[in-house]
């Protein structure tokens, strides 16, 4: 059975099928972009991403909100863009929203395609939402009235191993249950009283026989949009949650977390050495995860139900790492008051990882190559050999190809650990996968304090730039600070660590200090506190909320940012009252207060 992935890369995607293509998460800051959207717009993407949508997809319809969020789905909009050289280009607009397992609204993928009147009048435009989940790799089917399947995505087919044309007319009773989908299951009749149900769990039987855990979300057919089915009736989105014998859905496998092209090599490369117990080293830089990595070929090997025994090779003493991975018999040196066995015997059967493998002292160094070939060693101080049935997997962040040439590291064990080389990436190499990150440690953390926490917008754009020279392990870092010194619910710039903050641009950690909001002769906001509106109850200063709404206005076209300044100006000078501000600008609250909603204030 072919392995489904979640993506192909956005670039392949638009090169395919000729259209313009970005992703936003749910805040509408903008995550992937394809060079196709690039040549239509004339912005690239470094300037983009980690902004808002609208600093690269201008257009006065857009300005009043996005259809995509609030309607789900969008299908060949026509509009006028304003490219970045002030010229205009129409083109027609697609879109859907993307949801997680418990149904909330993740981000949205959208296209655009320039056209003219003759597209318009043959409907060849853009592609329709079923067309951009079927790029996406993205599971979904659809069904008559009697729930029997009409159209299904290539990456649902993969799953179940049969072809779309051998699915068709399928009862979901039969690979779902009767539960859920029979006569009188659970969905069933949520279906056809026109409900929709999100975040279901279910287990689906595949053409093998085998059974993988899927969460589905089901609803009404918004007309034919998936796939062009006419006579579609009901939708089910679904993802995967089993990664026995497969990527995983989602960016997830066996704990780690990326979408990108490197980390999914790494996925593919993991998978095809489930029948091999070859030797791997792992490199890369310290933070990148390559102790998940030694955990995931383990996890997906045959040894997987045997033991996985880490050894920190530069955390232990030198005079004592042969004892700890070899192990010792009484008497062998002072302290040594009773047989101890070592973690090669531990591993027995097993896994056993040697991080920073580099450090390891060069007496040591055959030993060690002998154990790994020959896959036997003695205990310090005894004669008797010892067999185990051990894979050693070895990590480093150094350059261990240098050190062999100088002498520093045997050469002729740095070959026999690298029979499989596999680099992990440095953070600042796959920024697509910060996001995912951002949103995992953000659930994982939260849950452990018992938080609910969402970034603002600039906080967002901080740590999309920063270069994250400790990599994975620094974003949780500054996860767990953030989710300690927020006390709202809302994470903002100047509640991330400085080393973070230094890195954003000025305009995103300027606090008191003169801005683009201060007033035109120069003079400074109150510095008296002030209570933020949705900041939990959070007293802070003036400035610094100006700061924080400064925040959200790098993304406004400038005419908004002249009104929202305009705003901010009088919200200023009324002590952040909304009631005498609205007095000062001659509106009345509830239109301040839409304003301010429009402007992301």
């Amino acid at each position: 059975m072919s392995v489904p992935t979640e993506s192909i890369p956005l670039e392949r995607l638009a090169e395919v099928a000729g259209f313009g293509l970005f992703q936003v998460d749910a805040d509408r800051t903008l995550v992937a972009v394809s060079p196709e959207l690039e040549a239509i717009t004339g912005f690239s993407r470094d300037e983009v991403l980690g902004k808002s949508c609208l600093t690269m997809v201008r257009c006065p319809q857009c300005l009043k909100g996005c259809g995509v969020f609030e309607r789900g789905q969008v299908r060949n909009i026509p509009l006028t863009l304003f490219r970045k050289d002030g010229s205009e280009v129409r083109v027609l607009k697609s879109g859907t929203v993307l949801r997680d397992e418990s149904g909330e609204i993740t981000g949205a993928v959208e296209t655009v395609r320039p056209f003219d009147d003759a597209d318009l009048g043959a409907g060849t435009g853009a592609i329709d939402a079923g067309q951009i989940l079927e790029g996406l790799g993205r599971m979904y089917l659809a069904t008559d009235a009697d729930r029997q399947i009409v159209s299904v995505s290539n990456a649902f087919a993969r799953m179940v191993g049969r072809s779309a044309e051998e699915l068709r007319g399928t009862a979901l009773a039969s690979l779902f249950g009767e539960d859920l989908f029979g006569v009188e299951g659970t969905l069933t009749r949520a279906l056809e009283a026109g409900e929709r149900r999100e975040g279901w769990r279910a287990r689906m039987t595949t053409a093998e026989g085998s059974r993988i855990d899927v969460s589905l979300s089901a609803g009404p057919a918004p007309g034919a949009a998936c796939g062009g089915a006419g006579d579609a009736r009901f939708v089910l989105m679904l993802r995967a949650e089993s990664t026995q014998g497969e990527l995983a859905i989602g960016g997830h496998y066996h704990g780690m977390i990326g979408r990108s092209r490197p980390m999914q090599e790494i996925f593919r490369l993991i998978e095809l050495l489930r029948g091999n117990d070859a030797a791997v080293l792992i490199g890369g830089e310290s933070g990148t995860g390559k102790e998940l990595v030694a955990r995931a070929v383990h996890a997906s090997s045959h040894r997987a139900d045997r033991p996985f025994v880490a050894v920190n090779c530069a955390a232990i003493p030198n005079e004592l790492i042969e004892s700890e991975l070899f192990g010792h018999v009484r008497g062998a040196f002072t302290g040594a008051l009773r047989d101890r066995a070592g973690r090669f015997e531990a591993a027995d059967g097993g896994t056993l990882f040697l991080d920073e493998i580099g450090d390891l002292p060069l007496q040591l160094q055959g030993k060690l190559l002998r154990v790994i070939q020959e896959n036997a060693f003695e205990r310090v101080g005894e004669n008797r050999t010892r067999r185990v049935d051990v894979r050693v997997i070895a990590a480093t962040h150094r350059d261990l190809a240098h050190e062999a040439t100088v002498g520093s590291f045997r050469q002729d064990l740095y070959y026999r650990l690298r029979v499989i080389p596999i680099h992990v990436p440095a953070l600042r190499d796959r920024r697509e996968d910060i996001p995912l990150l951002i949103d995992h440690f953000l659930a994982r953390i939260g849950t452990r304090h018992h938080r609910a926490l969402r970034l603002s917008p600039g906080a967002n754009r901080a740590l999309l730039s920063h270069d994250w020279p400790g990599n994975v392990r620094e974003l949780e870092n500054v996860i767990e600070y953030a989710t300690t010194v927020c006390e709202g619910q809302t994470i903002h710039v100047d509640e991330l660590p400085p080393e973070v903050i230094g890195h954003a641009p000025a305009a995103h950690r300027t606090v008191g200090a003169e801005s683009p909001l201060s007033p035109p002769d120069g003079s400074r906001a109150p510095a008296s506190p002030v209570r933020l509106p949705g900041s939990g109850g959070t007293v802070v200063g003036a400035a610094t909320a100006s700061a924080r709404a400064a925040d959200d206005l790098a993304h406004l076209a400038p005419c908004e940012r002249r009104e929202a300044e305009g705003i901010l100006d009088a919200l200023r000078q009324a002590r952040f009252h909304r009631g005498r501000a609205a007095e000062r600008l001659g509106i009345s609250r509830t239109t301040l207060w839409r304003k301010m909603r429009e402007l992301g204030l």
